[in-house]
């Protein structure tokens, strides 16, 4: 199985970026340990990061032909990037579980909608970095 694991804007400062909610794990910490747990599961993994909106746009169209599965923490654009509802719409091969490190619908309100609700296969949130790791089961499972 081939997966991407894609990460939204400011999930590159994770480990410095308000460590009490998202914890002390970096991103390229969190990568190598999705990139050794999916490998342990047999599945490939490609690894992005953007703060662009278009960025993730262009990734999420890039892999279509190659991915099965997609975990996928849009970061803030969870709440209002109606593109990328389009864009898991548009790649209907690609099963994407959605990942947030915190629970999103405990917090602010302007934080309990997402754009993916009813368009991801699954979601994930308020598990910590255990979350991803959880996807990478849900999505071996879920082939």
């Amino acid at each position: 199985m081939n997966i991407l694991l894609l990460n939204g804007p400011n999930l590159n400062l994770l480990g410095e970026r308000e460590p009490e909610i998202y914890g002390h794990t970096t991103l390229k910490q969190l990568e190598q340990l999705v990139a050794v747990h999916a490998t342990e599961r047999g599945a490939s993994l490609r690894v992005f990061q953007s703060n662009h909106e278009g960025a993730l746009l262009d990734k999420l169209h890039e892999v279509r032909n190659w991915a099965q599965g997609c975990v996928f923490n849009p970061g803030a654009y969870t709440h209002y990037a109606w593109s990328l509802r389009d864009a898991v719409v548009s790649i209907p091969k690609v099963k994407v579980v959605e990942v947030h490190i915190s629970e999103p619908k405990s917090r602010e309100a302007f934080r309990h909608v997402s754009v993916l609700d009813g368009v991801a296969a699954h979601r994930i949130a308020g598990k910590g970095i255990a979350g991803y790791l959880e996807a990478i089961e849900w999505l071996v499972q879920h082939k």
